[in-house]
């Protein structure tokens, strides 16, 4: 595997006083599975960990959930959280590892490059006995914060269909089998179930045990089940670009980095009538 982009309970305990760490909650969740991110941060989190909503960390403007903010307004967000140039990033969220891969992603497409995720999330660091801390959190000074986007990191629809009629990417749908065949109806009004003509599926949930990523062995096991080849270039998508990123960190681990990620993902693709919808298996 390539260098690990996890660091464990134990060694973010050893540093959490650190000056120039930042641990970031993550937490978000879907509706159906009936969770408060927001009231479970007031509840219980890491010691001095910021909330990081990705809802309100995004572009106010779209029409879809939780796109990608202009960097200028990226920058700004950071820098009201306290989150400067040189911060060293922890990102973790409630379940494991779910949103958590959506930040990190957010982080790294705007130029951060230390940043890490917490191994296990906060169900690990519970589980290892380090300390929770529970009310709105402590507002940290501000600092200056250098957004610079790599554009070639965030897909569009064009690049999608570009990729699927040209074969020049594998394009890899995160969702579950039941939502990709079109079995089950969208979660958000207006968008049609089903998936893009061509485009192969591998659950996100495949490639996690235990709030985890699995070891190379199962990621690789995972891919080839699915039908992806490693070795050429894939563009990762779910519903609404967060779970795509789950796909995205178990290539980032492997040494092979998806291409980029489909931001506006099925809530864009699936409510847009012009674009072609296929049902049943990839």
């Amino acid at each position: 595997m390539a260098s690990s982009p996890f660091v464990t309970p134990d060694w973010l305990a050893e540093r959490l006083a650190a000056p120039d760490i930042v641990v970031l909650d993550a937490s978000w969740y879907l509706p159906a599975q009936g969770r408060d991110a927001a009231a479970e941060y007031r509840a219980g989190h890491i010691p001095g960990a910021i909330r990081f909503d990705i809802d309100a960390v995004s572009d106010e403007g779209s029409p879809l959930p939780h796109m990608l903010p202009r960097p200028e307004v990226f920058a700004s967000r950071m820098r009201s959280l306290g989150i400067g140039d040189g911060s060293h990033i922890v990102v973790y969220d409630g379940l494991g590892l779910f949103s958590a891969p959506r930040v990190w992603w957010m982080l790294r497409t705007f130029g951060v490059r230390d940043v890490a995720i917490l191994e296990g999330g906060l169900p690990a660091w519970v589980a290892a006995g380090h300390p929770t801390e529970d009310g709105d959190g402590r507002p940290r000074d501000r600092r200056h914060f250098t957004a610079r986007l790599d554009h070639g990191a965030v897909a569009d629809a064009r690049d999608i269909a570009r990729a699927l009629e040209t074969g020049s990417a594998q394009v890899v749908d995160a969702r579950s089998g039941p939502r990709f065949r079109g079995e089950e109806a969208e979660p958000r009004p207006g968008v049609r179930p089903g998936h893009m003509p061509g485009a192969l599926n591998l659950h996100y949930a495949a490639l996690q045990s235990g709030g985890r990523l699995k070891d190379e062995a199962g990621l690789r096991a995972a891919f080839a089940k699915a039908g992806v080849d490693l070795d050429r270039p894939v563009v990762t998508t779910c519903g609404s670009g967060v779970t795509a990123a789950v796909v995205s960190l178990a290539l980032e681990t492997l040494g092979r980095p998806a291409r980029s990620l489909y931001d506006g993902s099925w809530s864009d693709w699936g409510s847009d009538p012009e674009r072609p919808v296929a049902t049943g298996p990839a």
